[in-house]
């Protein structure tokens, strides 16, 4: 799969705001299935399919516990895929934006 390829993906899943919110949701760590699922108005069959878009992307993973499947955010496939978008787009407010995260808390002045 071509680097363009696989970003095209990552963008394809992230174009529903289903599976943006199911990204969000696993933020806080791994999550059932149907602890997923429930969180939705929508059929369990839906947000099958909404997590299957996401693990071909490769934004989550999944593993067995027993009969329940559990998933969890791949972070740096996320950060990845965006980010090579983003700096090829607009490398100025990438380096800005970096520079400002990692700036240093200012110290106080001790008397």
């Amino acid at each position: 799969m071509t680097e363009a390829q696989d970003e095209t993906g990552v963008f394809r899943a992230l174009a529903d705001p289903t599976r943006r919110q199911i990204l969000e949701d696993l933020r806080g760590g791994e999550l059932a299935a149907g602890a997923i699922a429930a969180r939705f108005a929508i059929s369990a069959p839906s947000v099958s399919r909404h997590l299957g878009v996401l693990k071909t992307a490769g934004l989550v993973t999944e593993r067995r516990d027993g009969n329940r499947i559990l998933y969890t955010l791949v972070e740096d496939r996320l950060a990845a895929g965006i980010g090579r978008f983003l700096s090829a787009v607009c490398p100025e407010q990438i380096l800005l934006r970096h520079t400002t995260w990692r700036r240093p808390a200012p110290r106080s002045e001790e008397a």
